[in-house]
């Protein structure tokens, strides 16, 4: 049997007595057992330097540590090439050394770059990390950044690159790659040695490889005034920094500017100010003067046809096939093709395949356990709630399924489920306690949807459901657990899927746009504490 692949996890520092333990245990804590640690230290001059030896001294065969020559400090990015250069894994990792991994972090991005052999890394969201503190006013602003893409699926690397390009809230913090494409594009670049260093290898990356955007959160990103972003903002360098990471870019961009236009216009409208700062500040002085003269409706107006196509006229939208007060197909079973709705409950499964390992109960029958698990599960049982299903071993009403020993299970999947249980927190407090700790519950359920005939009349349809709704019900049962939410849907796919147009019948750019207005799916991601 092939060994598990070795993941090198390198751990840059400088200076971070106070927090570094905390990394390094959060990557011991790992449920994949198969990594190395390599601890660089960039010319620390507080206890950093000691405790990354002793752990070293501790864990020889497992963790390394590493300096420049004469302990010299050579910024961040020479750092972590210098991590690279050492590192025997076939896949890499980087942690800062103030932030920590949750623990499924490695098993579950490793599942996905196996299963994805397009992609040259994965990368995930990370959690803005406030409470770490304990001060009261921190416990309610920890957010999980959001990323304005497919979640779950293999995507374009120049659409990722035009994310953090546009919204620097969704850079990647929380990633796994393969050796070989970091040694392609020839590792970080010396030359950043700290603001921008991650952006600037993340771009060569982007612009080469196709990258797996995972909805899932393994990364705690810790939010204090010593970190290096907070400190370029407050000393006013980072305009200056930005500066120089565009006009890399563009360089960078030069010669492949057919290959990625639409990056290219970002980067010469983002480099605009910069190239014409008296002309910025002429713009800025009309746009202060606009808002103080013009009325309101007519900034309005303006502003929308600036960004937006404007609507067409009424009278004009040309309704096809779609004028009709039965849907083009029945519901599902008797369907045309594959029910939009799936499309996305298999993109969730995909994309949280690492966590369906060990012990799983799936609900109705072993479809998804058997086509996401494989040989991760060691042992599968089905739920159904009456007798008649040959495929059950197990038959409980969750509201009341005392028969079912708790802590049980490391991995629950229920799709398309609790939309037929009137007392939802009875069943939700049945999953809690079935599960084991550390477990995971892979749930979807329905935001917008029609009612399933012959559903309803056999067991009740009774919710559909909001991100909002999903968190607050979840949270209310395992409230230490982390509980991740994604949506799935936007206004054509949910149309089609009311209308029972086929997933085949769209574009998977069509299916891939989730717009939070339109929740079609929410998947559920819940690890219990």
């Amino acid at each position: 049997m092939e060994a598990p692949p070795l993941v090198s996890v390198i751990i840059i520092f400088l200076n971070e007595e106070k927090c570094i333990s905390e990394a390094i245990e959060s990557v011991l804590a790992q449920t994949y057992e198969q990594w190395e640690i390599l601890l660089v230290d960039d010319g620390s001059t507080d206890r950093s330097t000691t405790i990354a030896r002793s752990f070293a001294r501790k864990m020889p065969d497992r963790i390394r540590y590493l300096e420049h020559s004469g302990h010299e400090n050579k910024g961040m990015s020479a750092s972590r090439n210098l991590g690279i250069r050492n590192a025997q894994g076939q896949y890499l990792s980087f942690l800062d050394a103030d932030d920590l991994w949750l623990p499924q972090k490695l098993e579950q991005q490793l599942a996905i770059l196996e299963a994805q052999p397009e992609a040259a890394l994965v990368c995930g969201r990370a959690q803005w990390w406030y409470s770490w503190t304990g001060e009261a006013e921190d416990q309610k602003k920890d957010f999980i950044q959001a990323f304005q893409l497919p979640l779950d699926t293999l995507v374009a690397g120049y659409k990722v690159l035009l994310m953090f390009l546009q919204d620097e809230w969704a850079s990647l913090h929380d990633i796994l790659l393969r050796r070989e494409a970091v040694d392609a594009v020839g590792g970080y670049e010396d030359a950043f040695r700290g603001m921008y260093e991650d952006q600037a290898f993340h771009a060569k990356l982007c612009l080469t490889y196709p990258v797996f955007v995972s909805g899932a959160c393994a990364y705690r990103y810790r939010q204090h005034p010593e970190a290096c972003t907070t400190q370029t903002h407050a000393n006013g360098k980072y305009l200056a920094a930005r500066k120089t990471y565009l006009y890399w870019l563009q360089d960078l961009l030069i010669d492949q500017k057919d290959k990625v236009s639409e990056v290219w216009q970002v980067v010469q409208q983002q480099l605009w100010p910069f190239k014409h700062p008296h002309l910025q500040r002429m713009k800025n002085g009309l746009l202060h003067l606009g808002r103080k003269i013009m009325p309101e409706r007519l900034r309005h107006w303006l502003w929308t046809q600036w960004h937006h196509k404007p609507s067409p006229p009424i009278g004009w939208v040309r309704w096809g096939s779609l004028r009709r007060l039965q849907p083009i197909s029945p519901v599902w079973p008797n369907y045309r093709g594959a029910p939009v709705d799936r499309h996305y409950i298999e993109q969730f499964l995909a994309g949280n395949a690492g966590s369906i390992q060990g012990h799983v109960l799936e609900l109705g029958d072993a479809t998804y356990t058997s086509r996401f698990g494989g040989d991760r599960v060691t042992k599968s049982d089905v739920l159904h709630g009456r007798e008649g299903n040959p495929a059950a071993t197990i038959v409980a009403d969750l509201t009341q399924a005392d028969n079912i020993p708790s802590h049980t299970f490391d991995c629950i999947i229920l799709t398309q489920t609790l939309l037929l249980i009137y007392d939802l927190r009875a069943a939700i407090h049945t999953l809690y306690r079935i599960l084991k700790p550390g477990g995971t519950l892979l749930v979807t359920v329905p935001g917008i949807t029609q009612i399933i005939r012959d559903d309803m009349e056999e067991y009740g349809q009774y919710w559909s459901f909001t991100r909002q709704s999903a968190e607050k019900l979840f949270g209310e049962v395992f409230n230490e657990a982390e509980i991740v939410t994604t949506t799935y849907g936007n206004v054509l796919s949910t149309t089609a899927f009311l209308y029972g147009v086929a997933a085949e019948e769209l574009s998977k750019k069509e299916l891939d746009y989730h717009d939070p207005d339109y929740q079609l799916i929410i998947g559920i991601r819940v690890i219990k504490a």
